[in-house]
């Protein structure tokens, strides 16, 4: 059987038009990410998903930021899911309704999706909430890493309930620097020993893929993670990850470090990212798609399809989707 080639990219709209199909059907293509540009309602998403996963045998996997609150492409036709800190603070409050609000979170998540033909969601965010970040904010559940592990471990639950992987992010710990990797380079200046906090929760979790951030470590070196094989290295090595790492998206500003898109690619390939996202640069996916030729590895490339669900899609009129939903909606924010 084909195996599913290490670029994740991006559509235009709400259906795949003749373009579309020519590039998913690239062998360097194994995946498409969704944006709130390619939803107009649950029916729709169906049938674009669906024409998606009829291309090619394995079929794409189809990815999505999809993590609640502020980060959550799908609104009208899905359940509004809270931000992370939210269940941060009820932790603080009441640790046993948070583990509770948090595994259903993750199956209605991952019900909710699957229902439509999504596959995975880019969750949960394992950032520390130092406070003055920009573009992680209440996206994080907690300062305190024994929080973040046992609420992003609840939610991990629910996520496998509703027949979804896991992705943790943004490794090693995007919490601490201020600027927004989108729009600039952050620079995170603490030691590796400063550091062991952010560390904890990719230490103790069992994650099924990890996205590397854009974010410079001089403790390790002078690139960003997505293009350091020190930090991937130490990732696999010293805290014993054998799962499927992911770049952040190679567009962001954060990933101009080492050139033009082909460059970009090329680095994070070689710094041992298994699937490189390129989003919102269809000239550069066109680029890419025509001059890069990188050898066939399948260890890297079956880390990736063990991300594709094998669970049946679970039922939305189950009594343990109809719980978690009433958990979710008895939440005092």
């Amino acid at each position: 059987m084909p195996l599913l080639g290490p670029l994740m990219i991006d559509i235009a709209g709400t259906e795949l038009s003749e373009l579309d199909r020519q590039r998913l059907c690239h062998p360097l293509v194994g995946g498409v990410i969704l944006f709130a540009r390619n939803y107009a309602d649950r029916e729709q998403l169906t049938a674009l998903t669906g024409a998606i996963h009829a291309l090619r045998q394995p079929p794409l996997l189809i990815a999505v930021d999809h993590e609640g609150g502020r980060v959550q492409r799908f609104r009208d036709g899905f359940t509004r899911l809270p931000a992370m800190r939210v269940l941060g603070q009820l932790h603080d409050r009441d640790l046993g309704a948070a583990l509770t609000i948090a595994r259903a979170v993750g199956l209605v998540l991952a019900a909710e999706l699957r229902a439509c033909g999504v596959d995975y969601s880019f969750t949960p965010v394992l950032d520390l909430d130092y406070g003055p970040s920009r573009v992680i904010g209440d996206r994080a559940f907690h300062r305190d890493p024994g929080v973040v592990v046992a609420l992003a471990g609840a939610l991990g639950e629910g996520l496998r309930l509703g027949g979804m992987a896991t992705c943790g992010k943004h490794f090693p710990g995007h919490g601490y620097v201020i600027p927004d990797s989108h729009v600039d380079l952050p620079v995170d200046d603490r030691s590796l020993a400063a550091m062991a906090e952010d560390l904890r929760p990719y230490r103790e979790l069992p994650l099924d893929a990890v996205m590397a951030a854009h974010v410079i470590y001089p403790c390790m070196d002078c690139n960003t993670a997505v293009f350091s094989n020190k930090w991937i290295d130490y990732l696999r090595n010293d805290l014993g990850f054998t799962g499927a790492v992911f770049t952040d998206d190679l567009s962001m500003a954060g990933a101009g470090v080492v050139g033009d898109m082909p460059a970009r690619v090329r680095a994070a390939w070689a710094a041992g990212c298994d699937m490189l996202l390129l989003c919102n640069a269809p000239d550069a996916v066109g680029e890419v798609l025509a001059e890069w030729q990188p050898a066939p590895e399948p260890e890297r490339a079956q880390r990736i399809m063990r991300l594709l669900p094998a669970q049946p899609v679970p039922a939305l009129d189950s009594p343990s989707y109809r719980r978690a939903l009433a958990a979710i909606a008895g939440l005092e924010t």
